[in-house]
């Protein structure tokens, strides 16, 4: 179980730092933020640039599975605190990218 556990956690976190850094930005450079608005945004940026060489699979498949992450989790930020709305597609597609991850991920390799 921690052999899942683990890596889902740092791509979880992962996420968060460069969502929410981005997101910080976004509204420090959009809708006239104090700059430390930016500051915070800037420094979770280059956390997550850290917390993503925590994982233990090489950059490429590290990069490639949270491509999918970020995906999945932009779409759940946005309705959380953007005011998204998801459609169904926008469902059925993260359900897709969901076993996408599974599969790359956790797949047994012979």
């Amino acid at each position: 179980m921690l052999a899942l556990l683990k890596p889902v956690s740092i791509f979880f976190l992962a996420g968060l730092c460069e969502i929410g850094g981005g997101y910080l930005m976004w509204h420090w450079l959009k809708s006239g933020r104090p700059g430390w608005t930016g500051l915070v945004g800037a420094l979770l940026l280059a956390l997550y640039g850290w917390v993503a060489t925590w994982q233990p699979t090489s950059f490429g498949k590290t990069y490639a599975v949270y491509g999918a992450v970020f995906i999945v989790m932009s779409i759940a930020w946005a309705a959380g605190f953007d005011g998204f709305r998801p459609d169904r597609f926008d469902v059925v597609g993260g359900a897709i990218i969901v076993v996408g991850i599974a599969v790359v991920l956790f797949w047994p390799r012979p």
